[in-house]
């Protein structure tokens, strides 16, 4: 039985006859296959990222597992339709907190019609993309039982995540909900972005390999940040997981360097950082 995912923080949601992704009781996601070449280029990064011997499989943890394609029913209605049928990254989780961030100062790909470029280009002004590198495009913050979860939507996303640090710093906090003028406490920050199995750790993994794979260029691909308070209280960890999604602008690199996602990779780690030295002062 496919039903609407609770967890979707970033893209399109289903539901009101538009057209979303589904997800099963077995832990798989499906992603309705875009029209034209996006829908056959992401096919085609998942082939050859599955195939491609040269991944090490110290990489191949943070890319959702891919199952094929499949026709399903699409939630829009519109009959069977396909989709590519993808690891269910968040499962396995109760009450994840999740953040999507898109990576890179340039969110197009150079293959891209002029308008499409032009499109891009003014969201990427608009946000933190060009300066920083990368935007907070998606969130969910998980407080309590008592206060539940903390979604918001598209307008108040785009006001709020112009302070990309008070974003991160709130993520990892027990006073999430209270008065707008108190300061986050970063009291998860040790555990979730720090330590051996940390977000930052992840992160600093991910690097060491784009600064070496020309494989390929991920251009608009986002970071997804989850954790678990839940599991913080009972085990002293976060399982704090960081997976790469959406690839439907993805190209070959033909033997270069990605360093538009490399440059905003590094700055998200730098933003990490300060946030876990901070707490050390």
């Amino acid at each position: 039985m496919l039903k609407v995912p609770d967890h979707q923080v970033a893209g399109h949601p289903a539901g009101n006859g538009v057209l979303g992704p589904l997800i099963d009781d077995s832990g798989n996601f499906y992603k309705p296959l875009q029209s034209g070449e996006r829908g056959s280029r992401e096919v085609a990064f998942y082939i050859s990222f599955s195939s491609n011997i040269k991944i090490p499989d110290r990489i191949r943890k943070f890319f959702p597992i891919y199952h094929g394609t499949k026709l399903v029913e699409a939630s829009d209605g519109s009959g069977l339709q396909p989709h590519l049928v993808l690891e269910d990254v968040v499962s396995n989780r109760l009450n994840p907190s999740i953040m999507d961030i898109k990576i890179g100062s340039r969110t197009w790909y150079p293959q891209a019609s002029e308008d499409y470029i032009l499109k891009c280009l003014k969201k990427d002004r608009e946000t933190t993309s060009l300066p920083l590198g990368f935007r907070i495009s998606g969130l969910q913050i998980y407080g309590s039982k008592e206060s539940g979860v903390w979604k918001p939507d598209k307008k108040s996303l785009k006001n709020f995540t112009k302070d990309v640090r008070l974003v991160l710093r709130k993520f990892v906090s027990s006073n999430l909900f209270e008065d707008s003028s108190t300061e986050p406490d970063c009291s998860f920050a040790p555990t979730v972005y720090g330590g051996s199995t940390g977000i930052l750790a992840q992160l600093l993994e991910l690097k060491a390999w784009f600064e070496d794979q020309t494989i390929f260029h991920f251009n608009s691909c986002s970071v997804l940040m989850v954790f678990e308070k839940e599991s913080i209280g009972k085990v002293m960890s976060s399982s704090a997981t960081v997976k790469l999604v959406d690839f439907a602008h993805v190209v070959e690199g033909n033997g270069v360097i990605d360093h538009n996602f490399l440059g905003g990779l590094c700055s998200l780690i730098k933003f990490i950082s300060e946030i876990l030295a901070d707490l050390t002062l």
